[in-house]
């Protein structure tokens, strides 16, 4: 079987190290393996253009989501 080629994604170092806190003794050997499975769940939800419009409730909860995760300001 032919290895899969991969690709290189940046992220934040800062991010990194909260991620690579987060799955200190969760299985997860790595930040890539990690990563990895939250993208293919996400690919496994569906497609975003099919997604159902959101409330301005979720969106507001997204958003102090993301800046909990240190993706926004």
């Amino acid at each position: 079987m032919e290895k899969e080629s991969k690709v290189t994604i940046k992220i934040p170092r800062h991010l990194y190290n909260q991620l690579k806190d987060l799955i200190e003794n969760t299985g997860f050997s790595s930040v890539t393996d990690f990563m990895v499975w939250v993208m293919r769940d996400i690919l496994a939800g569906g497609h975003l253009d099919n997604a159902e419009k959101l409330s301005g409730r979720e969106i507001d909860l997204i958003r102090n989501r993301l800046k909990n995760l240190g993706y926004l300001e």
